[in-house]
């Protein structure tokens, strides 16, 4: 009898090329796919909730895949544990719905993108190092325009592969400690590069690049060419799926 089975995955993306097989290139789905043809004894397809690029990282990724074999979930997730790399853990497994589908269930994607504000050696393959003097409230103000949907075609590197770009942002905002500044977005759903393109713009808007009008010019221009750059991936990490 086949089963659907659910995991939730953390991952470190510094050394990954993103979570989609690529040819040639080391991927967190390639990486997971193989242990479990050995577990299985079959070739196994991996759903997974979102596409995250190289060098971005995963507290929460899920993802899912059929199955007619008759180990228990807590003797797959053990024996994957034991077989993945050291910057991939199997954090949860449960078996779900025949109809589940990680990314097409999803109801909606929560990522954190952190931000030091001085240098770091502990810290450096998870942070975006920012030595600018930023205008926070400046950057806080922008960030209350995208709210709600908007079409955001503005800050994706590629227009979607669906029939357009919007997207519904239903929390955006900035924390900030002595050190660090964090921001955290959840969406509906999120076009390529969105959230790293969006940060790099509001630091632009932060250390006087841009000023509130011209972020809002940008947002309504729906051209990537008049958003800033974008943040590096090592900031970047998908921290929950909501279902």
């Amino acid at each position: 009898m086949q089963k659907n089975i659910k995991l939730k995955i953390e991952y470190d993306g510094t050394n990954f090329s993103g979570w989609q097989i690529q040819p040639k290139k080391r991927t967190v789905q390639e990486e997971i796919e193989k242990k479990l043809e050995k577990i299985l004894g079959s070739k196994t397809k991996l759903i997974g909730a979102g596409r995250t690029d190289a060098g971005v990282h995963a507290l929460g990724q899920v993802a899912n895949f059929k199955t007619t074999s008759k180990l228990k979930t807590d003797e797959i997730k053990n024996a994957l544990n034991s077989l993945l790399p050291d910057d991939i853990v199997i954090k949860h497994i449960k078996e779900v719905d025949l109809n589940f589908d990680a990314r097409y269930s999803a109801k909606s994607k929560v990522y954190q993108y952190r931000i030091y504000l001085c240098k770091t050696a502990l810290h450096k393959n998870y942070v975006w190092e920012v030595e600018y003097n930023l205008k926070i409230k400046k950057m806080r103000e922008a960030t209350e325009m995208i709210i709600g949907e908007h079409d955001f075609s503005a800050f994706c590197v590629a227009k979607s592969s669906k029939e357009n770009n919007y997207c519904k942002v239903i929390k955006a905002l900035w924390k900030k400690t002595k050190k660090e500044l964090l921001f955290e977005i959840e969406a509906d759903r999120f076009l390529h590069s969105m959230v790293r393109t969006l940060v790099g713009t509001l630091v632009d808007v932060g250390r006087g690049y841009f000023n509130i009008s011209d972020f809002k010019k940008i947002l309504e221009s729906k051209d990537r060419k008049k958003a800033g750059m974008n943040a590096p991936a090592k900031g970047l990490c998908l921290v929950r799926i909501n279902y």
